[in-house]
Formats: structure tokens, C-alpha cells, sequence
């Protein structure tokens, strides 16, 4: 009798430790809360990849066996529980981008930014998160090309890869992006020019491509977006760049086209109505400053300095907002407040 209750308590125990190590390899649903069991994985094995995770805040709440909907960083869906945001920005963090991240099939939006150690390049992987709208992954060490293969993201409408180190030419397949409303790739090292078929964006609101190494003129077909914000800063750029200055954008807030090689006749430009920042510094730009200006009532950044400007600035309107470092270093301007003509 002591045999067979011994193997009867041998066998229980037994039974005892499958039940628990299968709740720790699959945790059951009442463990997981709303999480859905895929997406617990997904993230799990998110954050195995990267290093050190242990003593970084971002990761404190990402404890096996939880509920991954209340974790920090994580959004999931009110209705479907599917995780739908992940943000692990500004974190101490190293290694690459996870391909673990194609593993959240309902994800619109991915933040991994300001994060300097993390390097390589986007997994190809993210090419199966069709529902995506926002990838921001500014701030980071990532480089090499810019990928081809992010034409695949159908639903995307922002695009942030700035101050990384991205180099080569910028993709034309960009311009696959029929959703597409802001793409930010300044800070990076890319060369080239920019791509001819970026005039088939229809609905773009802001594009920022400051701080790198390209070249040649601004595609024609770029002068008839309606964009918003534009910064083509920091570049080397050259050619006529009037094609931007148009009356009938009337959304255009923001231009920056400062320290490029640009050459036209600034007198000949007609500002976009709603412009409140200008600033065209640093290139060979001559002619003129048009009266016109003085009637943009939102102008509160203007900056026409070191370039091949002539002529009386215009008095009056908006124009005592300005002071001299908005006008030094022209061939032969004059006029408050510079001297005298």
C-alpha cells in the first residue's frame, strides 16, 4: 500500500509541474487579460531583442504573464484588443529594430525614437503591417540605404527617418505611398536629388529633407504640390527654386530653402498668402524684394541674408517686425533697417 500511494503522489507531482510549466510557456487567457495571446508573444519576443532591457523603464511593465494592453508603450484596440501603438521612444535601449515588430498585425502606428544606440537597418518584416499610418523612427544610429520596400506600406501617412545615418539616393518608390502626408528624412547623409516622381503626391502636407548632401534643381513637378511646410535647408542644391513661390498655395506656411546653391530672380516670385516663415539665406538668389511682402500679415520669420539681393526693402505693412540680420550680406540692398539708399 506505502508503494502504490508513494507512485500515486510521484505521479501527481508530476502532473503538478506540466501544469505549471505549460503556464508559464503559454500563459492562459485570464493571465493575459485583453492581450491577445499572438501579440503577447510578438511583444515578449520584442523585447528579448534588444539590450539592456532590465534597467530601462520603458520594459518595467512588461512582466510575463501580464496584461501586454497595460504595459507602457503599448495601445491596444478598445473594441478588438489587438495591439494597435507601440512607442518605446527615448529609451536606453540597444541592438536593432526587432523583426518581432511584423509580428503585430494590427499596428498603426510604431514610435522607436531618440534612442542613439540603436543601430542597423528597418526589418523587412514591418512590410506586413498593413494597417500602419505612422512610422517614427527619428533619432536613432540606423543606416545604409533607405529601403525600398517601405513602398509596401500602403496606409502610411507619416514617415519620420531623420537624423539617422541613411545614405544613398532617396527612393523613388516613396512616391508609392498614395496616403502619404508627411515625410521627414533630414539628418541623414543622403545624396542624389530629389526624386522627379515626388510630384505625384497628392495629398502632402509636409516635407523635410534638411541637413543632407543632395544635389541638382527641385523637380518641376514639385512646384505644383500644395505643401504646407517644406525644408530643403542644408543641402546642396541648385537652380531655380521660384517654381515654390506660388500665389495659389494658399496653405504654405513654412519655407526654408536657406544654404543651397539656389539662382533665380526673387523679384519675380509671388508669395503664397498664409507664409509665416521664410527663410531663402545663404544662396545667390538676386533681384529684389517684392512690395508684396508687406501685406503677409502671418510673416513673423524672414531671413534673405547673404545672397545677391538689390534694391530698396519695402517700408511699411509688416516690416518693422524685422531687423538688419534679416537682410545683411546682399550686394546692394538698402533701406530701413539697413542703411540709407
Amino acid at each position: 500500500m506505502k508503494i502504490q500511494h508513494s507512485s500515486s503522489l510521484y505521479y501527481s507531482l508530476i502532473l503538478l509541474f506540466l501544469a505549471t510549466t505549460t503556464i508559464l510557456v503559454s500563459p492562459s487567457h485570464g493571465a493575459l487579460g485583453k492581450c491577445s495571446l499572438s501579440d503577447y508573444k510578438a511583444l515578449m519576443n520584442f523585447k528579448k531583442s534588444l539590450s539592456p532591457y532590465e534597467s530601462s523603464w520603458e520594459f518595467s511593465s512588461w512582466v510575463q504573464n501580464t496584461d501586454c494592453c497595460d504595459w507602457h508603450g503599448v495601445t491596444c484596440d478598445e473594441k478588438t484588443n489587438r495591439v494597435e501603438g507601440l512607442d518605446i521612444s527615448a529609451s536606453d535601449t540597444s541592438g536593432q529594430i526587432p523583426s518581432s515588430v511584423g509580428d503585430l498585425p494590427y499596428l498603426v502606428s510604431f514610435a522607436f525614437s531618440n534612442s542613439k544606440n540603436v543601430t542597423g537597418s528597418i526589418p523587412q518584416s514591418i512590410t506586413k503591417l498593413k494597417h500602419l499610418r505612422t512610422l517614427a523612427l527619428g533619432s536613432l544610429s540606423l543606416s545604409g540605404p533607405v529601403p525600398n520596400f517601405l513602398n509596401q506600406l500602403s496606409a502610411l501617412t507619416y514617415l519620420d527617418l531623420s537624423y539617422n545615418q541613411f545614405s544613398g539616393s532617396i527612393p523613388p518608390s516613396l512616391s508609392d505611398l498614395n496616403n502619404i502626408e508627411t515625410i521627414h528624412l533630414g539628418g541623414n547623409k543622403l545624396t542624389g536629388s530629389i526624386p522627379e516622381s515626388f510630384g505625384r503626391f497628392t495629398g502632402m502636407d509636409s516635407l523635410q529633407l534638411s541637413g543632407n548632401k543632395l544635389t541638382g534643381p527641385i523637380p518641376k513637378s514639385v512646384g505644383a504640390l500644395n505643401i504646407r511646410y517644406i525644408d530643403l535647408s542644408r543641402n546642396k542644391l541648385v537652380g531655380d527654386a521660384s517654381m515654390l513661390f506660388n500665389p495659389n498655395h494658399g496653405l504654405t506656411s513654412h519655407m526654408d530653402l536657406s544654404r543651397n546653391q539656389f539662382e533665380f530672380d526673387l523679384s519675380k516670385v509671388e508669395f503664397p498668402k498664409d507664409l509665416n516663415w521664410l527663410d531663402i539665406s545663404y544662396n545667390k538668389i538676386f533681384g529684389g524684394i517684392p512690395k508684396e511682402i508687406q501685406s503677409l500679415d502671418n510673416l513673423y520669420k524672414l531671413k534673405v541674408g547673404y545672397n545677391k539681393l538689390c534694391g530698396k526693402i519695402p517700408a511699411g505693412g509688416i516690416m518693422q517686425r524685422f531687423k538688419s540680420t534679416s537682410f545683411i550680406h546682399n550686394k546692394c540692398l538698402c533701406g530701413s533697417p539697413l542703411r540709407s539708399c
